[in-house]
């Protein structure tokens, strides 16, 4: 009995064990990229989330490129957080031909610089007030490198600090100062950033219950409220990603990012950055892979390269004639605009330009519209487009294209773009007649992000203390005793030994020995012949 007994407790406690450690996890949602396919489901320091390509508003003559990593990242995932990985590299691509090549690669690797070893568990052990505090004991660097037109990649930065997770207002009581010091200038006027942030992606996510319920009724709740990612921002002039390096002449380029890893992996050891690297995520237009590429085929498109799109006929497919407008039109009696979907092409695959002869007229944000682009070399491939010659617009429209603000989405990508909604609109067919679907106008009733986005470099929001939005619920501000007694735990010792830690080695201490007692006592009840009594 008491053998079944331990066997017993000792289950319970496996069970429990394992319920804690799967309620520290993220939810098993999908959004824009967030964990869209099987594989990269798996690896989410190598999962591209979202991409965003746009005129850069403080800076006339640049543009921003803004990709993130790594979903669903709670602000109170500790002792580890979420740093980049060292064994990936990142990349942002540029295609200005419209051959679906990269023409422009913009390479980051990422190196860790970790001091707690065995003294502590503790990411930083004191307030730290600057990247090269000695109290943040976890820190990273990284290297960008740049390749243009397939010469040989240049090293345009290294050892650059990366802004931290952030971890609290006792360790980081000032995280924007942290933030603006991983926010760097480099000689050509470029502007480099990586570090975390808010997941910028709001949407309401039950798209995926049939169409939010089949009845409309599960929509405006932000799922990604509270949620931080891990971003890459880069701010180049036109000069360095427009063909000829004339902007005026070609002004349209097409954009993605992708994460490599080696072929065959090794703990511990970087990525190689040879031909034993392959690709294992992908990214240009949101939702894509989501909502349009089928369950079977996304692996499959997390590891190819735009210009084998147009070669694969059932991704052709899913775009020429889509899913969602037929579950639209099931559930909600919404008539679907018939097949083939050019219109969606133009979105997708090519770019609108009128040289498509396509149902949108404009002369947007296709490669053909480059003057010295070679129509014969042209390839449908699924990129993010943007004309960087559009103005910005004096009172931006969240829903892009779709509502006459001809510098959002599908036009590129601004942080402020409704995608969910546009995309709606337009797989409708709100493309084809210039006017919004009315049966669909409210979309998910999430329009705007949790956190305001900054008006300058990197623009991203500051990532969330909490999954609360920001401060943390009932915490009581400490008594001016304590904050004066415990400024940091470096001055406990190299070890950060203060009385908390004290305190928790007692406790764990304890445990331990009573596993230890009920261990003997369990295996001395079992020697003991049948009949006699413990003492």
């Amino acid at each position: 009995m008491i053998r079944r007994r331990a066997v017993a407790l000792t289950a319970l406690s496996g069970v429990l064990l394992l319920a804690a450690w799967h309620g520290l996890g993220p939810s098993g949602a999908v959004a824009s990229s967030h964990r869209e396919a099987p594989l990269i489901a798996a690896d989410p320091a190598a999962d591209n989330t979202d991409l965003y390509a746009f005129v850069s508003p403080d800076r006339p003559g640049y543009v921003t490129f803004v990709a993130n990593w790594v979903p669903f990242e709670d602000p109170d995932g500790g002792p580890n957080f979420y740093p980049f990985a060292t064994d990936a590299v990142y990349n942002i691509n540029v295609d200005n031909d419209g051959d679906a090549k990269a023409d422009a690669v913009f390479r980051w690797t990422f190196e860790n610089v970790d001091k707690r070893g065995n003294g502590t568990f503790l990411y930083a052990n004191g307030p730290v007030t600057s990247l090269d505090d000695e109290n943040l004991l976890f820190r990273q660097t990284y290297t960008l490198e740049s390749s243009f037109n397939g010469e040989p990649f240049k090293v345009r930065s290294t050892e650059t600090p990366v802004a931290p997770s952030r971890v609290g207002k006792a360790s980081m009581p000032d995280y924007k100062v942290l933030r603006d010091q991983a926010a760097i200038k480099l000689p050509g006027g470029w502007r480099i950033f990586a570090g975390q942030a808010d997941d910028p992606f709001f949407l309401d996510l039950r798209v995926f219950d049939l169409l939010y319920g089949g009845d409309l009724s599960e929509v405006g709740r932000d799922t990604l409220a509270g949620y931080n990612v891990n971003t890459i921002v880069l701010e180049v002039p036109f000069k360095d990603v427009a063909l000829k390096a004339d902007a005026s002449r070609n002004p349209v380029i097409g954009v993605w990012s992708t994460t490599d890893r080696a072929r065959v992996r090794v703990s511990g050891k970087a990525a190689p950055v040879g031909k034993d690297r392959v690709q294992v995520s992908r990214l240009g237009n949101p939702l894509v892979n989501e909502v349009v590429v089928p369950a079977g085929l996304k692996d499959a498109f997390n590891s190819i390269s735009p210009d084998k799109d147009a070669k694969i006929p059932a991704v052709v497919a899913r775009v020429t004639d889509p899913e969602v407008p037929k579950l639209i039109q099931a559930i909600y009696n919404v008539p679907a605009p018939a097949a083939p979907r050019n219109d969606l092409v133009e979105i997708f695959l090519t770019g609108i330009t009128t040289k498509a002869n396509g149902p949108i007229k404009a002369d947007l944000n296709s490669q053909l519209n480059n003057a010295d682009v070679d129509p014969k070399k042209f390839q449908p491939a699924e990129e993010l487009r943007l004309n960087l010659s559009v103005p910005q617009a004096a009172t931006p429209n969240r829903l892009g294209v779709i509502a006459g603000d001809l510098q959002g989405f599908p036009n590129g990508r601004r942080l402020t773009d409704d995608v969910v909604d546009i995309g709606l609109q337009a797989l409708m067919g709100a493309a084809q007649t210039g006017k919004i679907v009315d049966a669909i106008a409210t979309g998910d009733k999430v329009d705007a992000n949790d956190t305001a986005f900054g008006e300058t470099f990197p623009f991203v929001a500051l990532p969330h203390l909490t999954r609360g939005g920001g401060a943390v619920p009932g915490a009581a501000a400490p008594s001016p005793s304590t904050a004066a007694a415990t400024p940091s735990l470096a001055a406990a010792g190299a070890t950060g030994a203060g009385d908390d830690t004290l305190a928790i080695v007692a406790v764990g201490g304890g445990l331990a020995l009573l596993l230890l007692f009920v261990a003997g006592w369990w295996w001395r009840m079992r020697r003991k012949p049948a009949g006699e009594v413990s003492p």
